[in-house]
């Protein structure tokens, strides 16, 4: 598995429903574990973006296709990174 940075900014219809933000990821952590996204970590975070996820995916292609019907639903915009760790960084070098 390969680990991803995600950061999200809330809509203007995401910020009007903040208080269901919770049960929205918990929505999403069980439909993206049935796609074999696996969410690591998540902040609900101040200044430039509303929450930040590590997540877990084999590929950039099985988190994309994650993502696109989380993007459609309109309460949310992504930013996506990946993360390498100390060992992953090493052979990269």
């Amino acid at each position: 598995m390969k680990t991803y940075v995600v950061l999200f900014n809330w809509t203007e219809q995401g910020v009007k429903n903040y208080k269901d933000s919770p049960a929205r990821v918990d929505a999403v952590r069980e439909q993206w574990g049935n796609a074999g996204v696996r969410i690591k970590d998540i902040y609900w975070t101040t200044g430039h973006y509303d929450l930040v996820s590590i997540v877990e995916a084999a590929d950039f292609e099985t988190l994309s296709k994650a993502l696109l019907p989380l993007g459609a639903a309109g309460n949310v915009r992504t930013t996506t990174m990946r993360a390498f760790d100390q060992e992953e960084f090493t052979r990269l070098l």
